[in-house]
């Protein structure tokens, strides 16, 4: 099959790439290669020779035209992300691109047999909790003034007692976050008009993807590279709010696994999966195995009251369904930081980028204390 991967010299799209041309597909990778995660158009070393690379951004129609040319498949993941309060950027981006993309399949009639859009965890917000009484209940977001009293825990509207966090299926959405609201009209686009248009056309709901490749110079997000940086220049790895936030890391050797899958599974079409670890870690502990794959477990971490505007107290995915599949995740944490660490310290312009993504999100508002 003729595959086309925007976003092919990112990191989840690079490493999908890879896959794709192991299975035996031949892949097109539509890449515009903007900074801070690229050198300007100067594609990554590990952009295989074997996969044809086009220059060009999705939000062009004449470069869409040019990248779905021949095409039978599409991984559109192409997209903007960050905690910075750029909103247009994220929908021009992210869903424009989208329905870009589904106009032409439309218009020009292409013979496109699937397209599967990167889509992300954070739509469902603070995800599902229940309340003391054992009732399922999905909160809003954490008031501006109860962040502003470091009073992290999401709590009963009605009884002001704490709820407890649950891990979130696929069925309540509550994205509130304008990364995650780009998201889901993303993938509201892909299905609905996939649907209509008999395209057949798959969301997948990534948790915190890990692992090499994910771009060390845009450090305003991924606590991953964040924390790598830090520790690899003898820094204290910084946590916002208390380090006890919950999340899953799931391996991007996984994530490419199950993006392979739900191409050649027609059980997958119209449907919206969860691509997450299948358990949790705390943001401090996720910090600790950092530390010790960086050989600095000496640097305790530091927490100094600040927290990310906009940012989810517990997030944790069920991943019945790609199971269901027969799909699992294999990687662990662990795993993921020694392989990022091996790939980040052979780069030549590898360094602590965090200090100063740290304080530019101090300057708009994104992490405030």
């Amino acid at each position: 099959m003729k595959v086309l991967v925007t976003g092919g010299a990112g990191f989840i799209g690079s490493h999908t790439v890879d896959a794709l041309l192991r299975a035996g597909h031949r892949v097109r990778v539509l890449d515009a290669l903007l900074p801070p995660v690229h050198r300007p158009g100067q594609p990554p070393d590990y952009v295989p020779r074997d996969a044809e690379f086009l220059h060009g951004d999705v939000r062009q129609r004449a470069d869409w035209e040019r990248a779905l040319d021949g095409i039978e498949a599409v991984f559109h993941f192409a997209a903007y992300q960050d905690y910075l309060p750029d909103f247009s950027t994220f929908f021009t981006v992210n869903v424009v691109s989208t329905a870009l993309l589904y106009e032409l399949i439309v218009e020009k009639r292409l013979p496109i047999q699937k397209v599967i859009v990167a889509s992300s965890q954070a739509v469902y917000g603070e995800g599902k909790y229940r309340r003391a009484d054992g009732s399922v209940v999905y909160p809003g977001q954490r008031p501006a003034e109860q962040l502003a009293q470091h009073d992290w825990e999401l709590r009963d509207a009605d009884t002001g007692e704490p709820l407890r966090s649950e891990v979130t299926d696929e069925a309540v959405v509550r994205p509130h976050n304008s990364y995650a609201i780009s998201k889901y009209t993303k993938e509201q686009i892909a299905l609905n008009l996939g649907k209509r248009y008999g395209i057949p056309s798959v969301g997948m709901r990534y948790s915190i993807v890990q692992g090499p490749r994910q771009s060390f110079r845009n450090a305003y997000s991924g606590a991953l590279r964040i924390f790598a940086m830090q520790a690899l220049a003898g820094a204290r790895p910084v946590i916002y709010e208390d380090g006890q936030q919950q999340r899953d890391y799931v391996y991007v050797g996984d994530v490419a696994r199950a993006n392979l899958l739900v191409l050649e599974d027609a059980r997958a079409d119209y449907r919206a999966f969860n691509v997450g670890a299948g358990q949790a870690w705390t943001v401090l502990e996720f910090a600790r195995i950092m530390t010790d794959a960086a050989g600095r477990s000496d640097l305790e971490p530091m927490i100094p009251g600040e927290y990310r505007f906009g940012d989810t107290r517990h997030i944790v995915s069920d991943i019945s369904q790609l199971r269901a599949l027969g799909w699992n995740p294999m990687g662990q944490p662990s795993h993921s930081a020694r392989e990022y660490l091996d790939w980040a310290t052979r780069q030549p312009d590898f360094g602590n980028y965090a200090d100063a993504a740290r304080l530019h999100m101090q300057q708009v508002g994104a992490v405030r204390k």
